[in-house]
């Protein structure tokens, strides 16, 4: 018997807006009017400016749904925004989903989409407050914009890396790049053979860096808890070298980045050798990490060296002109971004 199905026509806008967030609870005490009205209604916290960010992602562009899940895609939608308020070391607060659907969407479908934007809006603490709906005729398309809060002294932008500032990363990188190549091959074998099972197997880590990323919070609140605000920042969405060039461009800075620095998961690390790829290059370039990179001083060294979450990968020089990596073997090369740029016209 074939899985229920409501066409979205018979509810019309308002309706399926209804539906999507029937039973949506609002997770702050600022928010005193969210979805239902001609606009959400917001306190202003004491003393604190307010963050604003937006994504746009479109089907076939950002994301292929023969293998990314409807659930995991709206839980993506909101995470890869929240994760652009910790990357100015704010706390995210509310978001507000647009929404442009071609026909062949059911209500089922849309739902799923939405069990998973509400799983990241509890799973972080903020509260989908607004938004729109309409029709596409080509795909689905999804805009969240996201809104957050920061001490005006707290505010960490791109551009505020000085000559010597040490280079920070969260986490480890690389491993959504390979949770994309793994689904690519499945994707290809199973055009080749549409009967035959994916083989995903031991590749679960992976899969999830790509599908399902989170954003850095705890990181945010590591930060605090050391008084450690960090010169510059950004998150590590387009590659660790082109995120690093984007600092360094915006500081005024160089760059050197040590190959041997850069943490790499061994999953990651094997798996990019089983596809005949150079596990550093996926590291520097692959992207969707959603980590943080930073700046801080060279006197707050010590806080930094032998923390769990955070690795040293280099420093900021006074030349410009310098964009440098440093391999294992001592050789220094430059450092290139060859990360995803959404407007090339081979994107």
């Amino acid at each position: 018997m074939d899985a229920e199905r409501t066409e979205i026509g018979t509810l019309g806008e308002f309706g399926l807006i209804a539906e999507l967030t029937k039973g949506m609870k609002h997770n702050r005490e600022e928010t005193h009017l969210g979805v239902g009205d001609d606009a959400a209604v917001i306190s202003a916290l004491p003393g604190q400016r307010s963050l604003i960010s937006t994504d746009l992602l479109c089907e076939g562009i950002h994301f292929d749904l023969t293998y990314v899940p409807l659930k995991h895609l709206g839980y993506k939608a909101v995470v890869v925004n929240l994760s652009d308020i910790c990357a100015m070391n704010g706390t995210p607060t509310q978001i507000v989903v647009g929404l442009a659907l071609s026909n062949r969407f059911s209500v089922e479908a849309v739902k799923e989409l939405y069990d998973g934007m509400r799983l990241a809006c509890e799973r972080y603490k903020v509260d989908l407050v607004g938004g729109d709906t309409t029709s596409s005729q080509a795909g689905l398309v999804l805009s969240v914009t996201a809104m957050g809060q920061a001490l005006p002294d707290d505010i960490v932008r791109r551009g505020g890396a000085s000559d010597g500032d040490l280079l920070v990363v969260s986490g480890e990188l690389g491993g959504a790049y390979m949770g994309l190549q793994i689904l690519e091959r499945e994707k290809l074998v199973f055009k080749e053979a549409p009967g035959a099972q994916p083989d995903l197997t031991g590749h679960e880590a992976l899969l999830e860096r790509q599908l399902k990323p989170e954003a850095r919070t705890d990181v945010i609140t590591e930060l605090q808890r050391l008084e450690l605000v960090p010169s510059a920042m950004i998150d590590i969405s387009d590659g660790l070298a082109s995120e690093a060039l984007h600092i360094a461009a915006q500081s005024g800075c160089g760059v050197r980045i040590h190959e041997e620095k850069i943490p790499m998961a061994e999953q990651m690390y094997e798996t990019a050798r089983e596809f005949n790829l150079d596990p550093t290059l996926c590291a520097l370039s692959g992207g969707e990490d959603y980590e943080l990179l930073f700046t801080v001083p060279q006197d707050r060294y010590e806080d930094i060296r032998n923390h769990p979450m955070f690795s040293i990968i280099g420093h900021m020089t006074d030349d410009p002109k310098e964009r440098t990596l440093i391999t294992r073997n001592g050789m220094e090369t430059e450092l290139k971004a060859q990360g995803w740029d959404g407007l090339k016209s081979d994107a």
